[in-house]
């Protein structure tokens, strides 16, 4: 089975260098990209439970075509279709439970923030938690967002 370069897919303008970073090497390795979507925990209020399972299948139908629209341009980048996987919950506790149901996944690819903005929420969790972030010893490459089309082609 070719080694998964797992990527999570959120709505921060670094996260195309991410993608297209993955992507890239997923074909430069023979490698397969894994595109993972996470979507808030569910209200708990079974009060409104019609209306709570409206918004979920909103927000689930709404994932599914972000994961889409994506999946066509990284697709052609690494040469392969990717795998797309969309899981309810905290993002680090999404990202542990699919790094932990598939050995394949080789690399998390995270971006950092550009400029002033910091590194983001998952990459200051990476730092703080070491190992523990994923649940078991994994690489991670942390993509700046400042890279260019071009400093991509050349570092995948």
């Amino acid at each position: 089975m070719p080694r998964k370069f797992l990527v999570v897919v959120d709505d921060s303008p670094e996260f195309e260098g991410a993608l297209r970073y993955a992507a890239r090497r997923a074909r430069s390795t023979g490698g397969r990209l894994v595109m993972l979507r996470v979507i808030p925990p569910a209200a708990p209020d079974a009060h409104w439970s019609g209306v709570r399972e409206e918004i979920e299948r909103q927000t689930r139908a709404e994932a599914e075509a972000i994961l889409n629209r994506w999946a066509a341009e990284a697709g052609e980048r690494a040469g392969s279709t990717p795998m797309l996987l969309i899981e309810r919950g905290e993002p680090q506790d999404c990202i542990r439970k699919v790094v932990g149901e598939d050995a394949d996944i080789k690399i998390l690819v995270l971006a950092s923030g550009e400029g002033g903005r910091g590194p983001g929420p998952l990459v200051t969790a990476l730092v703080k938690q070491g190992a523990a972030f994923t649940g078991r010893k994994l690489p991670v490459t942390i993509v700046p967002g400042e890279l260019t089309e071009k400093d991509i082609e050349d570092l995948a």
